[in-house]
Formats: structure tokens, sequence, C-alpha cells
């Protein structure tokens, strides 16, 4: 074979997939927004997905996704299912059988079992309109005809990016319909490289006694002190009314010092910086972070809601750093 033969075959079967994708955008229909629409309302039950071979391993997926954006869901093994596990299917619960034949044997028991129960939602995922499975669904996803890649069309590629394509249209669209958000997101992704993008200054920031709050009023010659103690660099400045003013840090301090020599009785309000950089509790870390660095400073005010000047903590960049947030 000569040294681009292989890209060419990788260009053909991205090509076919394409294709294929292409189809499918043109051929859903309102049966999609009814799937949809099951799943949101489905309060009582579970999402359950089976499928056999290709077609099962695309169900997991797609299960795992659902679940991942705030819709309970399992995958259930076909074979299983005549075995026992048919148990784990009951009223109220939403079946989503994938099949491209729609005849696979290991379905039939399923499809019989979700059919004498009239409280579970059959949800069918098939391509072939005389098929058991789409003639049993309760709502009928019916897939284009399509071309699989390779050499006789014997290997579950192009189908297989069309059930996979399906689901993952599913679950973006429960998710916002949801308002399933980045918040919501967070919660179950709490580790891995997405649970690190997701971490918020909330997440990161110190509070309570930890934050170093010094009055405006106060001499400087305690608030030398004070920051030495804090081990921040950095001091958050407050009135009378605990309504944040200003910002102190030790670079500002030595800049001064050098200009004005002894700066022990100046009060804090003469040296501050007035109007703090401040930031919601709810900002990602790594916007944050990406602040700090364009505004060259090591450390940010947190508020709620709108209220800027009421300091709830306060988030320095060692924070962000011990966190690896990027």
């Amino acid at each position: 074979m000569k040294k681009d033969t292989f890209k060419i075959i990788a260009k053909n079967v991205i090509d076919s997939e394409i294709d294929s994708l292409k189809k499918l955008k043109k051929h859903l229909d309102l049966n999609f927004q009814k799937a949809v629409r099951a799943i949101i309302n489905c309060k009582k039950g579970k999402v359950i997905l089976s499928g056999v071979g290709k077609s099962g391993i695309i169900a997991k997926k797609i299960s795992s996704t659902l679940a991942s954006v705030g819709t309970p869901s399992f995958f259930v093994d076909a074979s299983s299912c005549s075995h026992g596990d048919l148990g784990q299917i009951s009223s109220n619960d939403i079946l989503i059988l994938i099949s491209n034949s729609g005849e696979s044997l290991e379905l039939k028991n399923i499809i019989q079992f979700a059919n004498r129960n009239k409280n579970i939602i059959l949800i069918g995922i098939v391509s072939k309109k005389n098929s058991l499975l789409y003639k049993a669904s309760d709502i009928k996803i019916l897939m284009p005809e399509v071309k699989e890649a390779g050499p006789g069309g014997i290997v579950p590629t192009s189908s297989t990016i069309v059930q996979l394509a399906i689901g993952d249209a599913i679950a973006i669209a429960t998710m916002k319909q949801k308002k399933f958000g980045q918040k919501e997101f967070k919660k179950f992704h709490p580790s891995g490289s997405l649970g690190y993008k997701l971490k918020t200054v909330e997440d990161l920031m110190l509070t309570g006694k930890k934050v170093p709050f010094i009055n405006e009023n106060s001499s400087m010659k305690k608030a030398l002190k004070f920051i030495s103690i804090k081990k921040l660099g950095v001091l958050i400045v407050r009135n009378l009314r605990k309504k944040t003013t200003g910002i102190i840090t030790d670079g500002q301090i030595r800049r001064i010092s050098e200009k004005k020599g002894s700066l022990a009785y100046l009060k804090v309000k003469d040296v501050m910086t007035k109007n703090p950089i401040s930031v919601h509790i709810d900002m990602l870390a790594a916007q944050a972070l990406s602040l700090m660095n364009s505004k060259r400073i090591t450390a940010l005010c947190v508020h709620k809601k709108m209220n800027k000047s009421n300091t709830v903590g306060i988030l320095h960049i060692h924070n962000i750093l011990e966190n690896n947030i990027q």
C-alpha cells in the first residue's frame, strides 16, 4: 500500500458518516419531540436503555450521558433480561430500545414485557419500518437508511454514528428544557479534568476568620502587623458599616514606603486602592485566574448577587494553583 492509502481510507469513512448525519438532520420529525417530552415528563419512573451488540454499546453511552445531565437513567443488558433482569423495568418507566434492524431476537422478550405493561412508554430507535421494534413502539424514531463505511457495508459504522447523534440530541434537548446548567453539571462531575474545569470561586475562596478584613480608619502600623499575621500579602478594607471600600497589598505597601518613608502614622484609607476588583461567587475559578493574570493581581474580593461592596470571601492565586486550575 502507498503511504497515503490509510489516510484516504480514513477520509472515506468520515465522509460516509458525515453523509449519514446529514440524512439524519433532514429525517428528524415530530416523534423526536414526543420522545424528549416523554423523558422530561417522566417524574415517577426511570429512563432505561437497551440494545444488542454495537447498538447496546451506544445505548450504554446514551444512558450515561442522560444521567450526567440530570435525567436518572441506566442501561440494561438485553440478553440478561431473559434471565431475570426484566425486574429492573417497572411501571412509569421509559424504555428506549436501539436496534438498526429492529428484529434482534434478544429484544423480543423486552418488547413483549413493555407492551403488556401499559404504563411503560416504549421508544424505539430503528431504521426498518416493517420491523417488530418499530411496530411495537409507542414513540417511533425512524433512522434514515445509511450506507455503512468499509468493504461490503457490513461493519456498523454510519448506523451507530446516527444512533449516537440521536441520543446526544435527546440528552441536550432534555438538559436545556430542564435548565440543567453549569452549576448542576458540576455536581455530577466532582473529579477529573471536568471537575477541575467546573470549580467555581466559591469552591476555593477563603471565608470567615480567614478573610483579612481591616477597618479603613485603622493605622498603617496595625495594618503592617496584621498583614504579616495573615500571610496572604493582602488586606481587604471595610468601613464601619462593613462595606468594602478598598484593598491593600504588600507590594503596594513597599512601593509607597519607598516614596514616603515610614507609613506607621498614616491611616489605612490613605494608602489603600479604592474600589477593588470583586468577582461573583459563581464565577469559574479558571475565569478568575484569567482575570488575575490580565490585571496582574494575586487576590480577588468575592461577592454574592450584585452586592459588590459586601465581600463574603477572598480568592488568592495560591488557592487556584493548589487546585491545579489552569
